[in-house]
């Protein structure tokens, strides 16, 4: 019995290392993305961020996975955590988001950043804590949201932008609408209930401690690691 609960224990703390692991990698990825942003600004590179396949790409790319190891995060912590846990990660979201609106309207006045993928996580994080309960319903909303094309001038209204159904980007420096990826958050559910029923998908002690540590502080990472890299490029170009 005891080897038994031991077991269970080891491959909880394997799978949330794991998962840790996926996270801190996709931090590292954005941070490279805004490396290179960040120098385009400068005049130091030469891209279109806003148009080139490549950027847009790794954007995309980035973006759905964080938003999947969303999803899988609040299945997984629905099983060992309790509501507390939940709404205190809430809280410290709500703050950073606060915290991100307040730092880039600031620096970036007519940008400022007034949903990017911070606030979209705080409340995909509510309306997906409404779905764990269901399994194959997730997959089926989330190929809903995904396919979902629709766009209404009504919804550029500055109130609306936030749903996804504009008929034109609005001018921000962040910009992550509820629709469609909250498709991606649904999917990251699906795959976190697949986790749940086959445990030994992730009961593997991979050699990814580095990557967890980031991924366990990833919130912390993504507030400071651009603040960081502005100031240190201001300061070399200013010298």
């Amino acid at each position: 019995m005891t080897k038994t609960i031991s077991a269970g224990i080891s491959d909880v703390q394997s799978r949330f290392i794991s998962i840790d692991a996926l996270r801190g990698f996709a931090i590292m990825l954005m941070m490279v993305y805004h490396i290179s942003f960040d120098l385009n600004y400068y005049g130091w590179l030469h891209q279109d961020f806003n148009h080139a396949t490549f950027w847009l790409s790794a954007r995309a790319f980035i973006v759905s996975l964080f938003l999947v190891l969303t999803g899988i995060s609040l299945v997984l912590n629905a099983q060992r955590t309790g509501s507390i846990s939940y709404w205190r990660r809430q809280a410290k979201l709500l703050a950073a988001c606060i915290a991100v609106s307040l730092g880039s309207y600031l620096i970036f006045p007519q940008s400022f950043i007034f949903f990017g993928i911070l606030h979209f996580i705080l409340l995909a994080s509510f309306l997906g804590r409404l779905c764990v309960r269901f399994y194959y319903a997730n997959l089926l909303a989330a190929l809903l949201c995904l396919g979902i094309s629709y766009s209404s001038p009504v919804f550029n209204a500055p109130l609306l932008q936030w749903l996804g159904f504009m008929t034109y980007k609005p001018y921000t420096e962040d910009y992550v609408p509820l629709f469609p990826w909250f498709g991606v958050v649904l999917l990251g559910i699906f795959l976190g209930r697949l986790i749940i029923a086959h445990p030994g998908w992730l009961s593997r002690d991979y050699k990814v401690q580095p990557l967890a540590l980031a991924g366990r502080y990833s919130l912390a990472i993504y507030l400071l690691h651009q603040p960081v890299l502005l100031g240190v490029l201001s300061l070399v170009t200013f010298f």
